[in-house]
């Protein structure tokens, strides 16, 4: 990313013209992290940047190869942004690979092929490796694109941490 030092959570987070990949380590386990991504609850707590949100109604996962999916996330000024699009493969809890558009319905050349791998670093730690080909953006636009998706994952990263937390003080609780 350029402009400057990475934050330490983050291994890589880079760009082209024609997608990017974000590398970074989240302090949570592997299944954790893939129900972020696959569980509508969680789903519509994380996606989007600060200020935005998107109701629970408002997010429908269809996890499973050739299953759709869609968000609703509203921003300020009443104004909406309708996400979409298909599960391509899925294969819990270690990899997803889905499409994503932002245009409404259209051909496949309109959405973007996205990977998620999560890898167990064994320590409560995941290491998710995310990229993001196509979509036909213009080449400038790439930049843009891994700033938002770097909003979305401290916002999945904050998530993810209040949860464990809480999880931790509901089993110091329970043995006190």
């Amino acid at each position: 990313m350029s402009g400057g030092r990475l934050p330490d959570h983050v291994l890589t987070a880079e760009h082209d013209d024609e997608g990017l990949t974000i590398v970074r380590i989240i302090d949570a386990p592997r299944e954790a992290v893939f129900r972020a991504w696959t569980e509508p609850e969680a789903f519509a707590q994380w996606f989007g940047e600060h200020g935005s949100s998107v109701p629970v109604d408002a997010a429908a996962l269809d996890v499973r190869p050739g299953g759709a999916w869609r968000a609703v996330m509203l921003l300020g000024g009443g104004s909406e942004m309708v996400f979409s699009g298909e599960y391509r493969e899925v294969d819990e809890p270690a990899h997803l690979v889905l499409t994503i558009t932002d245009q409404g319905p259209g051909d496949a050349t309109d959405h973007a092929v996205c990977t998620v791998d999560l890898d167990d670093l064994g320590d409560g730690r995941t290491r998710m490796t995310f990229t993001q080909r196509g979509g036909g953006l213009p080449a400038g636009r790439y930049e843009a694109t891994l700033r938002g998706w770097m909003l979305f994952f401290d916002r999945q990263a904050d998530l993810l941490k209040s949860r464990h937390d809480a999880d931790l003080k509901a089993r110091h609780d329970d043995a006190t």
